[in-house]
């Protein structure tokens, strides 16, 4: 797979190499697709994950209000790929219902992450509260260089 540094919104932010998005073929098109429908996916196919890198672990975190987390998937792809994936359904429409107003999200959403060589895949754990859901993935300790004292010879 090519990645692309430029368009495609290949990548969530340019200076972060392990951050991978998927593609939506439908960005941009707003204006042409209904406005109830195009919104509402947009906004939930751009599920927002903030990563952070402590001493010990790599830690994700999403914000999926209304999710359960039997409607959530945390992968591992290819060994060091990380996947958060979901999807909310939409609400049913009654025949008699008459919707003023639909601003609730709803749709897929997918999410990639390369993770780094020194991530423990192996011993990665997940948790969601409170709509939030928490991804550790520990770090492997880094090895301390070893120093080796050298006799010196001579007089």
């Amino acid at each position: 797979m090519a990645l692309s540094l430029f368009g495609n919104g290949r990548r969530s932010n340019v200076f972060d190499p392990f951050s991978l998005d998927i593609w939506d073929p439908f960005q941009g098109f707003g204006p042409l697709m209904n406005s109830s429908t195009a919104g509402d996916t947009s906004a939930f196919a751009q599920t927002r994950i903030d990563w952070k890198e402590t001493p010990e672990a790599h830690v994700f975190k999403a914000d999926l209000p209304g999710l359960k987390k039997e409607e959530v998937k945390v992968e591992l792809e290819e060994g060091n790929v990380l996947q958060i994936s979901g999807e909310r359904s939409k609400e049913q429409e009654e025949k008699n219902d008459k919707w003023h107003k639909v601003e609730r999200s709803s749709g897929k959403f997918v999410r990639r992450f390369r993770l780094p060589d020194n991530a423990k895949v192996d011993q990665v754990k997940a948790a969601m509260e409170n709509g939030v859901l928490t991804v550790t993935v520990p770090k492997a300790p880094e090895p301390k260089p070893q120093v080796k004292s050298i006799d010196i010879s001579g007089a």
